[in-house]
């Protein structure tokens, strides 16, 4: 019989009307804001109603260093939230909205797989509620007002050259990266060079997905610096007057997005800032929402534990004064034989000793995952072609550390598939968990980035340039010395160089450049050659991406 496809899958699934979901939560029907019949905002108002109440137990999914071969973390996360709500837990899953630059780039959808997926898929992974819109608009706004200024008399002695306030758009597109705007004469303003980056690196994405309600995201977004006077003082988002319309823009993009999973799980899919160029998690209110809502909430961090969870150890819980309770790594045969150093056209030969070396990424991002005084149990992510020695090697080795490592079959199962996992992590979820962010706020900038470099990715040092060194000097004598870094790298290693798989040592971290991200209330860091404006591949999957004779997508997933 020929294997169903994850979008056929996701079409033949029953899906219940949002208000049954929204009702298994205790959200009254007349706090959903539906966008048709499956999916809805809730309403502030009845976020508002909900702060007094005690929070869940929060489940952290993340992953070893990404392969080709796939992990499954997304599918993993549904699988898990289905899997507690299969022993009787009340369960929500909290996901990031998918980008649609990857989407039409190299990934072709986000949504999970198999019987773990959240519905609609399609609408998921398209336009959804329009939220990335929202955003593209908002930052854009924010844009054409920084050159309105200066074109109407510059009052606030921008520096033109020192405008740092770039624009976006949620597509790859790498001739965008660096432009010069304002030709073609005096009447369309002061030729200046800038650029685009993608709509989930903006700053407005991060101030939206750390906010905790409308006030507080438009505090945010009036600090963000957007130039510089000639004298080197700021100049910010509240100064140019942007921050009132910019919220008006948000309004309801602030507001969580309700869908639910193949097996009714209620889920939140909310906001979307990608992990290798910004802090990687779903949104503060979704989040909390769940947790004020579930006594189990299961989200996911980007990537692999060491861009992932460890922006979301030092800058969302720390930001939003969560408390993790369990961590769960996903890793998967072929990911060890590729990290191994198997080509991908021989992952599907047994290969256990492949296996067993490239446990060493996993064994690293168990180590630096409980080094946050987090419980961690690994999810093993099967595959039919998978051998009993391979999955056997994966499990000695993380007892070898002191973690069990559970077999999942969520994908082809659901929730069932994963049972095994749920009733681990409840077991640790009664543990003590002493969670920790890896560095105080008090710690220097540069030496932040030292402590991730050197305690996550293992590296002898960071190289960086004096000019580097003095921006951040300067930061932190303005008073923005207590900001957690954000590290933007390369997802496939722990080094800067994305061929460089497995877990190296003795690699030095180069900083190319530092931006401040007042608003959001964190220093990225931008190493290596990461770009925050990606490209397509040469073969993009919107070559493939099409409406067939019945009139329904296909090649999305």
């Amino acid at each position: 019989m020929a294997v169903r496809t994850d979008i056929e899958i996701a079409r033949a699934a029953e899906k219940w009307p949002i208000a049954r979901i929204g009702a298994g939560l205790g959200i009254p029907e007349t706090a959903l804001i539906p966008y048709g019949r499956d999916k809805a905002k809730v309403e502030a108002a009845f976020l508002a109603s909900l702060t007094d109440r005690p929070m869940g137990k929060l489940i952290l999914v993340t992953a070893v260093s990404p392969t080709p071969a796939g992990e499954g973390k997304t599918t993993t996360t549904v699988g898990l939230g289905d899997a507690l709500a299969h022993i009787g837990k009340k369960t929500a899953i909290c996901l990031r909205e998918a980008s649609l630059g990857p989407n039409f780039g190299m990934k072709g959808g986000a949504a999970g797989g198999g019987l773990s997926q959240v519905l609609p898929m399609e609408d998921i992974n398209l336009h959804f509620t329009g939220d990335f819109h929202a955003i593209t608009a908002a930052h854009n706004l924010l844009s054409a007002m920084i050159d309105n200024h200066l074109y109407w008399g510059n009052a606030l002695g921008i520096d033109a050259r020192r405008v740092v306030w770039r624009r976006v758009m949620d597509m790859n597109d790498r001739a965008l990266r660096e432009v010069v705007v304002g030709l073609g004469g005096a009447s369309n303003g002061f030729p200046r060079e800038t650029g685009f980056d993608i709509t989930v690196a903006s700053e407005v994405m991060a101030c939206l997905c750390l906010a905790e309600d409308l006030a507080d995201l438009q505090e945010r977004l009036g600090r963000i610096v957007v130039a510089w006077r000639r004298d080197k003082t700021a100049v910010t988002c509240r100064d140019i007057g942007a921050d009132g319309a910019m919220v008006v823009l948000l309004k309801d993009a602030l507001q969580p997005n309700l869908v639910q999973t193949i097996a009714h799980t209620p889920a939140f899919v909310h906001g979307g800032p990608f992990a290798n160029i910004a802090h990687g998690c779903n949104s503060v209110v979704a989040t909390k929402t769940a947790l004020r809502l579930a006594d189990y909430v299961v989200t996911e961090a980007g990537f692999g534990a060491d861009l992932g969870a460890e922006k979301f150890f030092d800058i969302k819980c720390r930001k939003a004064g969560l408390q993790p309770a369990v961590a769960v790594i996903v890793a998967t045969v072929r990911a060890m034989k590729m990290h191994g150093g198997v080509a991908r056209e021989d992952l599907g030969r047994e290969d256990v000793g492949a296996v067993r070396r490239g446990c060493a990424n996993l064994g690293r991002h168990i180590a630096n995952t409980r080094g946050f005084g987090v419980p961690v149990v690994v999810a093993i992510n099967t595959f039919d072609a998978d051998t009993p020695a391979e999955l056997a090697a994966i499990a000695e080795h993380a007892a070898s550390l002191g973690v069990t490592a559970v077999r999942c079959r969520h994908w082809a199962e659901g929730g069932p598939g994963a049972a095994e996992l749920a009733q681990k992590v409840v077991a640790l979820c009664d543990a003590e968990s002493r969670f920790a962010p890896l560095y105080p706020d008090e710690m220097g900038l540069f030496e932040k980035i030292e402590t991730i470099a050197k305690r996550i990715y293992h590296a002898e040092g960071v190289i960086a340039d004096k000019a580097v060194l003095a921006q951040l000097s300067a930061w932190e004598a303005a008073g923005h010395g207590a900001l957690p870094i954000c590290m933007a790298k390369t997802q496939y290693s722990f080094s800067a160089d994305p061929e460089l798989c497995g877990a190296p040592t003795g690699h030095s971290i180069p900083l190319r450049e530092v931006r401040l991200s007042a608003g959001a209330g964190f220093v990225v860091a931008i190493c290596g050659e990461i770009m925050t404006m990606p490209g397509l591949p040469r073969h993009p999957a919107a070559e493939t991406i099409r409406l067939d004779a019945a009139g329904e997508i296909a090649g999305l997933f």
